[in-house]
């Protein structure tokens, strides 16, 4: 006997958020003569992945072909009644669609099969809003959320049409309630606006204030499930929640680590990336990714053991050039904008050996690609020894000349730069003692010191 189905109130549970557990079909649709990054099983595989990651029950997963768009309903009717056959064959509450829906669509579709319908965007609005931890990302996923709501209004049937009586002594109607509805939005909208303008301003002190600092700063990035997290946690010892799901960590997150020739590094770890960003969270993203352009070195996590690896490898790099990042060896990159990426190809552990030992053969053949896995730490040591010679590659010996008395600096070149000589200097012309410095300093750390 297959479990009995809980029926839905269309009037009140289509309305609703999708819950956990509740049991859903995902259907990808394949629209003839349309270009996609990913081929449709992949797609698919990375809906499903959508789904699992807020705790959807997959029924059935499976590739619609689309010839013809159908502007009411984006499949045809035929199609239309299969699905929700298959439905009620499946005990299906939920039905989600990998790619975006109209507001109309979406309603004739939810009236035709009497479930909850959500497309790719509102799936990743769930997932944002669930996992936002900062004040920053909540404000960004509720203020995304509400741009969306706003046009799917027409869903809410009922009470949004009835009104609202007119204020003071002026007549008339008054307002609909879809109206004051959408009145409250836009305002709330606003005020988010403004928040996170001032989030958004006290971010770039931050990180001014980073600037200044003597510390070079890493920036993991890759697509979503690369393992960005699980190598942020090898690296730093740190308990970043890092799990087998789409958009395991959303916030940005710093710490440092030690490296045998440089005191301190900031390592950041980023949100994953994905293909077909809906536009509504394409502000929230990119504010996050602000850190990624003050970094020295990017390391562009891989995820080798997924066959689409070099479709998410395009994506990537799309999103990193929006951001007007470029590569260091890049051709046409601007040196003074441009940051040095190094490729870290993870997930050794779940390639096969004849597959892992051809991958090894490409990366030693590479000056910017390495291999590990960040689940057992194969590789992890030869990273960093690579990260700390970019780091100190740069370094160039300066002779310089400072005032003995001049306490702070003599203690921040001893701190921070590698000091191959101190010796007293001849003094001043105005008699003061002097101390000659020899000392290898990176350029930024040689602003730094020239700064104080």
């Amino acid at each position: 006997m297959g479990r009995r189905r809980r029926r839905l109130s269309f009037d009140d549970d289509l309305l609703g958020e999708v819950t956990r557990g509740a049991r859903a079909l995902v259907l990808c649709p394949n629209v003839h003569r349309v270009s996609y990054d990913l081929d449709a099983e992949d797609r698919l595989a990375e809906a499903c992945g959508l789904a699992l990651a807020i705790g959807v029950e997959i029924a059935l997963s499976r590739v619609v072909p689309v010839r013809q768009v159908k502007p009411n309903t984006l499949f045809g009717s035929g199609q239309v009644d299969e699905i929700a056959v298959q439905c009620e064959q499946y005990e299906a509450e939920l039905v989600v669609v990998d790619g975006a829906l109209s507001p109309i669509q979406q309603r004739n579709l939810e009236t035709a099969l009497k479930r909850k319908v959500i497309d790719r965007t509102g799936l990743i609005l769930e997932i944002f809003g669930e996992r936002a931890a900062t004040a920053e990302g909540r404000l960004q996923v509720e203020l995304a959320h509400l741009d969306y709501q706003q046009s799917r209004l027409v869903r809410s049937w009922t009470h949004l049409e009835r009104q609202r009586g007119g204020f003071g002594f002026l007549g008339g109607p008054g307002e609909t309630q879809i109206e004051a509805d959408r009145r409250m939005i836009r305002q709330r909208m606003g005020r988010l606006r403004r928040e996170l303008e001032q989030v958004r301003k006290t971010r770039s002190l931050h990180r001014d204030r980073r600037g200044r600092a003597p510390w070079p700063v890493v920036a993991l990035v890759g697509y979503t499930n690369a393992g960005k997290s699980t190598l942020f946690n090898r690296l730093t010892g740190a308990e970043v929640m890092a799990e087998d799901l789409l958009f395991a960590t959303l916030d940005p997150t710093m710490r440092a680590i030690a490296l045998p020739a440089i005191e301190k590094v900031i390592l950041s770890d980023t949100v994953g990336f994905i293909s077909d960003l809906p536009t509504q969270l394409v502000a929230a993203f990119r504010a996050t990714l602000e850190e990624v352009t003050s970094a020295d070195i990017i390391l562009h996590v891989r995820d080798m053991s997924n066959s689409a690896n070099l479709a998410q490898k395009k994506q990537v790099l799309e999103v990193l050039s929006d951001l007007g990042v470029s590569s260091a060896g890049e051709e046409g990159a601007d040196p003074e904008h441009a940051i040095p990426i190094l490729e870290v190809w993870n997930k050794l552990d779940l390639i096969d050996q004849a597959a892992a030992d051809e991958l090894r053969q490409v990366a030693a053949e590479q000056d910017d690609v390495m291999m590990v896995s960040a689940l057992t730490g194969e590789g992890v040591p030869n990273l960093l020894k690579t990260v700390e010679s970019k780091l100190t590659r740069a370094a160039v010996t300066v002779e310089l000349n400072v005032p003995s008395a001049d306490g702070k600096r003599l203690a921040w070149l001893h701190a921070h730069g590698d000091v191959l000589l101190d010796e007293e200097a001849q003094a001043s012309a105005e008699g003061q003692p002097m101390r000659n410095i020899t000392v290898r300093l990176n350029p930024k750390e040689l602003g730094q010191f020239e700064s104080l």
